[in-house]
């Protein structure tokens, strides 16, 4: 396997290299321009041979799409090129958007979530094709915008348009180089509720949207949120969070609107569709007249559950245990991966990467280097497995 032929001292600097690279790239999220570091990794995947082309559904987000040989398995890498925003820039050690190398550990914006997958693949994609490329199916290297937005113009939009149709998609994940096969869904919701402005002095003669809220939440959190905690999946909890508040300008006034946004989480076999409707109802059997209350899908992906004796899982598998010495563990994610939008397509999906899930949108972010070079060894050793290699 791979691992033998590979100098590993001159791995972890090119790996730190591209890495730095990635990172003095801004694409933090807003406004999620991530056209100038997807012009970068196209530029190198012209320069290593593959088909390579930008793709843009709404300026500035821009997508790499990446491909090299033919035929099946297609086998995708994706990781996405946003980022969260710094933050507070005097809680940093250092300059954010250098990279910097210390006891190890590689810091700067995005280090691990997720330029750290982005320099791996990077890697992998020169180094597949120094080695005469794929001996069969098609390899396919994405990255992605939107992600830190769960918007619609990233992975979500490769999938819709079709420009991407893995059979194994394999998206960079903060796993610390373990495994992720199942995934919750994601449903964003808006309520809002209307009243009738007036003085504060004179309530009655108004009709508040704050008290008309709170007997909507009243209504979804004894009909829906109650009973969320009986549902689970293992290590997989169904849940529902009211993330956003906001009503009102002026104390003195008795508020016409207000809105709410929720987070509901969804077990793999929980959908989009059941979890909308649950709380739709929910906000209908409240009992306030329908033209003072409504309810908006934002966001919806379904989640899912892969095998875990699966091609790809079997080749990370195997590949882990490998290069440590040790089986491969799975893990409960906490948070989405852009895998989600292939949910419903029957394909094997691997969330994969260096760094911990701690990491991602933290002061100070950082990756271990040697973590870096264990998943590009890994990697390397997966894409051997599964697609061959002509040299």
């Amino acid at each position: 396997m791979p691992n033998s032929s590979l100098d590993e001292s001159a791995l972890a600097g090119e790996l730190t290299s591209i890495l730095g690279d990635l990172i003095a790239l801004p694409s933090d999220f807003p406004p999620g321009d991530t056209r100038k570091i997807c012009a970068y990794a196209a530029e190198r995947f012209r320069g290593s041979g593959y088909d390579t082309a930008i793709e843009t559904k709404t300026e500035p987000i821009a997508n790499v799409v990446a491909r090299r040989g033919d035929g099946k398995p297609c086998l995708v890498f994706n990781a996405h090129a946003d980022t969260v925003g710094v933050g507070n820039p005097d809680a940093w050690t250092s300059d954010p958007l250098r990279a910097v190398v210390r006891d190890g550990r590689l810091y700067g914006l995005g280090a691990a979530n997720c330029k750290g997958s982005m320099a791996v693949h990077l890697w992998l994609a020169e180094e597949v094709a120094r080695r005469g490329g794929p001996k069969k199916g098609e390899l396919v290297f994405t990255f992605a915008g939107d992600e830190e937005d769960l918007g619609p113009g990233g992975t979500c939009y490769l999938r819709q348009s079709g420009l991407v149709k893995p059979d194994i998609l394999i998206v960079g994940a903060t796993t610390e180089n373990q495994l992720i096969t199942a995934e919750r869904g994601v449903l964003w919701v808006k309520i809002t509720a209307r009243g009738q402005a007036a003085h504060a002095g004179d309530p009655a003669s108004g009709d508040n949207a704050i008290e008309r809220m709170m007997r909507l939440l009243a209504a979804v959190q004894t009909r829906v949120f109650a009973d969320l905690g009986e549902r689970r999946d293992g290590a997989m909890a169904s849940t529902a969070n009211i993330g956003t508040f906001h009503s009102g300008h002026n104390i003195n006034v008795v508020p016409s609107e207000c809105t709410v946004e929720i987070d509901r989480r969804l077990l793999p076999g929980e959908t989009v569709e059941e979890a909308f409707g649950e709380i739709r109802d929910a906000v209908e059997a409240a009992g306030e007249p329908p033209a003072s209350r409504s309810v908006e899908l934002l966001r919806g992906t379904n989640g899912f559950k892969g095998a875990e004796d699966g091609r790809a899982v079997g080749a990370f598998r195997a590949a882990i245990e490998a290069r440590t010495g040790a089986a491969a563990q799975f893990l409960t994610p906490v948070g989405a991966y852009d895998g989600r939008y292939f949910a419903d397509d029957d394909i094997e999906i691997v969330n994969v990467g260096p760094g911990a899930g701690a990491e991602g949108h933290a002061t100070n972010e950082s990756v271990p280097v040697t973590q870096l070079v264990d998943a590009a060894v890994i990697h390397l050793d997966v894409v051997e497995r599964l697609l061959g290699l002509n040299g």
